[in-house]
């Protein structure tokens, strides 16, 4: 008894810590989405250079996924997550000394591998909880996610009061402490390890599963969309409504904060009613608010018997920005729902899986901001990067459908068993 009550206080010692490193990893992850706009400005930079710019970060912290996340079963995530966050201090104070576009799309990559502390807490702390509360326990660690929206409070301030050089300094320390906070209050577990006689190439094997690929779509939505949003609406709102900074920061937090507390949420709702159904409804409720906020400024004349009379169409800040709260919460509910998915199907394997299905979100937080940017700069449209999340959505809602919803109980065995009695 005195052993369980033991180990049951080092799991939520390691969920709580995790949980507020991944916070500031997510925070130092996103702090492009801030200090990009100064930095655009000082060097000119167009909307397509403007999205490397924020993206690049997440490119490095997307491909170290998959070798963390094995690591990460091999040698236990809290040695694994010790030096990711380590390694990145130097890089992220080094940040407020680039002058050049080049200085910082360097320092950026290294700034970046930050991101990929998701892939090591996720199994981390999976495995210290029983499996019907694995769900809750991923959604309350994937809630670090809010780190997004605690650099859209943070970094305005201090970038306002001191300059933006003042902001990667602050992060460097942050995360300086967070390294020894994380050390001190975490714990392994031997039990934990995948056995050495496993190889690498053994755990990569669950890859060939088709299902992997479909969570890697459903991922790179929930994830690589909620990213991509959230390096693009402090910009998005400056351009589009003509905001302060400090303002269109607050209210794009709006999107970020709920996009990443409310996951725990969603695992416990994917513990409650399962995966399919949660991600089923996000899916939905994510088509419906993308259609929406798609639609641009439109003035359009229309002829009447008193004369030509000329109307407006087109979401205001309080419009878009409720769309945006609701599209954050659906995304909350989504991001651990597909992680739901991963630790019941591949309950040995959370490492390497959840490595690979975090690649394809990180890679489409890498690819959607740099395709916004080029769309903007083709189009001249800013809600161009709406549509083409809206398509993505349609993606998604067709696979899941031909794959998964026609073969539920209401669609199969239900509807042959009423044409029999018929």
């Amino acid at each position: 008894m005195a052993s369980e009550l033991r180990n049951q206080r080092k799991a939520w010692s390691v969920l709580i810590v995790s949980t507020l490193a991944f916070t500031v990893c997510f925070m130092v992850w996103m702090m492009f989405g801030v200090i990009g706009i100064p930095i655009k400005k000082a060097l000119d930079l167009n909307s397509t250079q403007f999205g490397l710019l924020m993206a690049t970060p997440v490119l490095t912290g997307s491909l170290v996924r998959v070798p963390l996340g094995i690591w990460t079963d091999r040698y236990g995530g809290r040695i694994v997550m010790t030096i990711l966050m380590a390694l990145t201090v130097p890089a992220i104070w080094m940040m407020s000394y680039a002058t050049a576009y080049w200085h910082f799309l360097t320092i950026g990559l290294f700034v970046g591998l930050a991101g990929g502390s998701f892939s090591v807490g996720t199994p981390y702390v999976a495995r210290w909880f029983p499996k019907n509360r694995q769900g809750m326990a991923m959604g309350v660690y994937g809630a670090g996610n809010s780190g997004a929206a605690v650099n859209k409070f943070v970094a305005p301030v201090l970038l306002v009061a001191f300059g933006w050089t003042m902001v990667p300094q602050v992060y460097a320390a942050i995360m300086l402490g967070t390294v020894i906070l994380f050390w001190l209050f975490s714990h392994s577990d031997p039990s934990h390890l995948v056995p050495s006689n496993v190889t690498f190439k053994d755990q990569l094997q669950a890859l060939k599963d088709p299902k992997v690929i479909k969570y890697c779509q459903y991922y790179s939505i929930v994830f690589g969309g909620y990213v991509a949003l959230s390096l693009w609406m402090v910009q998005y709102y400056v351009g589009e409504f003509g905001l302060d900074i400090r303002v269109a920061a607050l209210l794009a937090a709006a999107f970020s904060l709920p996009g990443g507390v409310l996951r725990a949420i969603g695992g416990i709702l994917s513990d409650k009613f399962g995966a399919h159904k949660v991600t089923w409804w996000v899916m939905w409720v994510s088509w419906i608010c993308l259609f929406l906020l798609s639609y641009p400024q439109t003035d359009f004349t229309v002829t009447t018997v008193d004369g030509p009379k000329t109307f407006h169409i087109g979401l205001n800040v309080y419009m878009f920005t409720g769309l945006m709260f609701i599209l954050g919460i659906s995304w909350a509910f989504g991001k651990a729902s597909v992680f739901k998915y991963i630790s019941d199907d591949y309950p040995k394997n959370i490492g390497a899986i959840s490595g690979i299905v975090g690649l394809a979100g990180g890679m489409g937080g890498f690819v959607l901001p740099i395709m916004f940017g080029a769309l903007m700069d083709l189009t001249g449209i800013r809600s161009s990067a709406f549509m083409l999340m809206y398509g993505v959505v349609w993606v998604s809602l067709i696979w899941m459908y031909w794959t998964e919803v026609r073969k539920t109980q209401v669609m199969g065995a239900e509807a042959k068993s009423f044409s029999l009695q018929n």
